[in-house]
């Protein structure tokens, strides 16, 4: 059977949980799903330094792993890690945020990203344009509000994303990521509310992965 890892590479281990359930969700019963938390840095990653200190965490996790694995699963947007991991395993590595802006930018949609982490603005920027995305990206419409008071409370967190979704349709996006694996769960709660897609980071990592592990006609679920 096929195994996938799901590295958190936040310290929060319901940040783990909730990322393992959608994951699971979002893949056939054929693969197997298995996580692990990083047990150094931030409860949520709202930084660019946040994210430099979970590198360390997520290549010592998935080099110690990786021989038992089909792929590896980094669920932070900012994919910490992700080239440096590359290179030194032979499974394929998937970021959720490359994931979904991928799945974000099919068939040359524009895609804007919306997300509850001022401090992430210029990274998000970056990755896009890194994908060679740079000129399908309608840029990153944020949240007001401090991002771990609006992890405690998931309802407001719902409406202040609402409005940032919204914020990007009226940028000219005709799809949009939430951008931060914590966030996946309230991307999965904003689709309905939107006629564009609203895409859940590891709900994409999950077509990505069935793609690579599963080759043959389309068996992604909705």
């Amino acid at each position: 059977m096929p195994a996938v890892l799901l590295i958190n590479p936040n310290i929060s281990p319901e940040t783990t949980a909730m990322m393992h359930r959608l994951l699971r969700d979002g893949l056939p019963a054929a693969i197997e799903v298995v996580s692990a938390t990083a047990c150094r840095g931030a409860p949520m990653i709202t930084t660019e330094a946040e994210l430099a200190v979970a590198v360390d965490q997520v290549v010592a996790i998935g080099r110690a792993r990786a021989k038992e694995m089909s792929a590896i699963v980094i669920g932070a947007f900012g994919n910490p890690g992700l080239e440096v991991l590359r290179a030194a395993v032979e499974v394929p590595v998937i970021g959720i945020g490359e994931a979904s802006m991928r799945q974000a930018a099919a068939d040359g949609r524009r895609f804007g990203v919306a997300t509850t982490t001022p401090g992430l603005d210029a990274s998000i920027a970056r990755a896009a344009a890194g994908l060679g995305l740079g000129a399908l990206f309608t840029g990153t419409r944020i949240s007001p509000g401090d991002p771990l008071e609006l992890a405690s409370q998931p309802r407001l967190q719902d409406e202040r994303l609402a409005e940032a979704v919204a914020a990007c349709i009226a940028d000219g996006a005709q799809a949009v990521v939430i951008g931060g694996g914590p966030l996946a769960e309230a991307a999965v709660r904003l689709g309905a509310r939107f006629d564009v897609p609203v895409i859940s980071a590891v709900a994409a990592a999950a077509r990505e992965i069935e793609r690579l592990l599963m080759p043959g006609p389309a068996r992604y679920k909705a």
